[in-house]
Parts: C-alpha cells; sequence; structure tokens
C-alpha cells in the first residue's frame, strides 16, 4: 500500500512555471507506475501524465506535450510534475496517483491510489 501527498500548487501567469511534487510512504514506490491527473470544476479528471516504474518512459496528454516534464526519485519516494508555458485552461485540481498496471495507463480506474490534490491556478 502507497500514502500520496502532493504539494507545490498556486497561483501563477500564464507562460509562467511551477513545479509539483508528490510524495510517496512506504517502501514499495519502485513498484508502481506513477501518473497525474487534473481535474478542473464541472469538468472530468483527465490524465496528464504518466512514468514508469524505473523512469525510464514517459508518456503525456497531448494537451501537455511539450510543455510538461513528469520526472521520479525512487530513493526520495517523490514524483515531480515540472509545468512550463503554462496556460489558464491548466487551471484544475492536480492528482498524483499510483498503479501496478504498466506502460503508462491513462485511465484513472486503473489507479488504485490517489492523493488529495493540490489547486493549480493560471492567470491570464
Amino acid at each position: 500500500q502507497v500514502q500520496l501527498e502532493e504539494s507545490g500548487g498556486g497561483l501563477v501567469q500564464a507562460g509562467g512555471s511551477l513545479r509539483l511534487s508528490c510524495a510517496a510512504s512506504g517502501r514499495t514506490f519502485g513498484n508502481y507506475d506513477m501518473g497525474w491527473f487534473r481535474q478542473a470544476p464541472g469538468k472530468e479528471r483527465e490524465f496528464v501524465a504518466a512514468v514508469s516504474r524505473t523512469g525510464g518512459s514517459q508518456y503525456y496528454a497531448d494537451s501537455v506535450k511539450g510543455r510538461f516534464i513528469i520526472s521520479r526519485d525512487n530513493a526520495k519516494n517523490t514524483v515531480y510534475l515540472q509545468m512550463n508555458s503554462l496556460k489558464p485552461e491548466d487551471t484544475a485540481v492536480y492528482y498524483c496517483a499510483a498503479t501496478t498496471v504498466r506502460y503508462g495507463s491513462r485511465r484513472v480506474y486503473e489507479y488504485g491510489y490517489w492523493g488529495q490534490g493540490t489547486q493549480v491556478t493560471v492567470s491570464s
């Protein structure tokens, strides 16, 4: 089992950057692929990015490809989301999640563990 806690959200102007962190508890962090999802008011939770358990493979939604970078540090039990060139449409609550499914799952239901979320607001 793994517990997740996000941090790093906040208010930023369009074109700016933020880095989200997600700290995991437990000694089995390396057994999980990790993902970031987001949910804007009135919308469904959507996939943003995922990283394989070794960190060697990354997967991105088309809407963030080229702007966001997902990475992980297994020694620190932490996954990161570097967000650059932020747009107002990136405004949402961002969640990190863990899955035993390999190869970059984009499906919410395949992630069994979730953090509480961190708010990201991008002003125009």
